[in-house]
């Protein structure tokens, strides 16, 4: 009886062990991932691949990804091709079916997001590296940031029903502080509407469409395509008719384009961070923009825009 009593106990607490398992949630991005923490809170632990300072688009793929996918309950991806260089392999190395495509577990951040700069007509490689989904870097608009919230809370209610309440109280503390962050934001941005700006890759029309940024140009003459010595000439007479003052680049690209362009026209080189980065204070998704947006408004202001 004694033992029979034993057993019972610890096969309760076992089972209670696994009820109150978090869910392990793996991000292709860290962006992703600090949105996921804000709906998850203490009931997930989340994990992103790759890193802030990375380009997402080519990530060099580690073993230890494949374990964290063979783990993972849900896995989060950007999907309209940001990931299509990297992913696949590892993902189908990690034979969880839990996270597969149109799984319960699988994530698309872009679903329901309206994207921008879908080519038309015939794509090649001549174009470069072209998304024919449209562009991947739509999380660079808060806006499209409570739509993923809006999946996540989804997927976790439907993998944890017991806890939808929980998880439905914090998508509503998200999107109640991103509704009052971006008022802030498009209040700072709101002398500055109009703006013309280089970039250095195509990362950022969702950043100037939202904040009323005009991108007139970019450094690479094609997406993943070095800039040439004409290219560059010909964005020294656009910076120099257009006045543009304002270039934006990724700390993952080599600077020395934007550097050449700086000494030749006098055009204020400024490093974005297009998603969390602890190392530099961007803890998460909030600290994006108010990094991005302090640094842009602080220079115009010594421009005099």
């Amino acid at each position: 009886m004694k033992k029979l009593l034993i057993a019972g106990i610890l096969c309760g607490l076992f089972f209670s062990s696994r009820l109150e398992a978090k869910l392990n949630i793996v991000t292709t991005t860290p962006d992703f991932a600090s949105v996921a923490e804000e709906i998850g809170g203490e009931k997930v632990d989340v994990a992103s691949l790759a890193k802030g300072i990375q380009d997402p688009h080519f990530v060099d793929a580690k073993p230890s990804f494949i374990r964290m996918l063979n783990q993972a309950d849900i896995l989060i991806e950007g999907g309209a091709d940001l990931e299509v260089g990297w992913l696949p392999p590892i993902l189908e190395s990690a034979r969880n079916g839990k996270i597969q495509r149109d799984s319960p577990g699988r994530i698309v951040a872009s679903t329901g997001i309206r994207l921008l700069e879908i080519p038309t007509g015939l794509i090649d490689r001549s174009q470069g590296d072209v998304h024919p989904l449209g562009n991947p870097h739509f999380m660079l608009d808060p806006e499209n940031g409570k739509i993923l919230a809006g999946q996540i809370t989804s997927t976790l209610c439907r993998l944890d029903a017991g806890s939808c309440e929980y998880y439905q109280r914090n998508r509503a503390a998200f999107d109640k502080r991103l509704d009052q962050k971006n008022s802030d934001w498009e209040k700072k941005m709101a002398p500055y509407r109009g703006t013309k700006i280089l970039t250095y890759h195509a990362s950022w029309p969702y950043f100037a469409e939202r904040f009323g940024l005009n991108v007139v140009g970019h450094v690479e003459p094609n997406p993943g395509i070095p800039p040439s010595p004409g290219h560059l000439e010909s964005l020294i007479d656009l910076i120099k008719r257009e006045k543009v003052k304002i270039l934006i680049m990724e700390p993952y690209f080599s600077d020395r384009a934007p550097q050449f362009l700086a000494q030749k026209t006098g055009i204020r080189v400024l490093v974005f961070y297009p998603s969390v980065v602890p190392e530099q204070g961007i803890k998460n998704y909030f600290d994006i923009f108010d990094y991005d947006i302090t640094r842009l408004t602080e220079t115009l202001k010594t421009l005099g825009k």
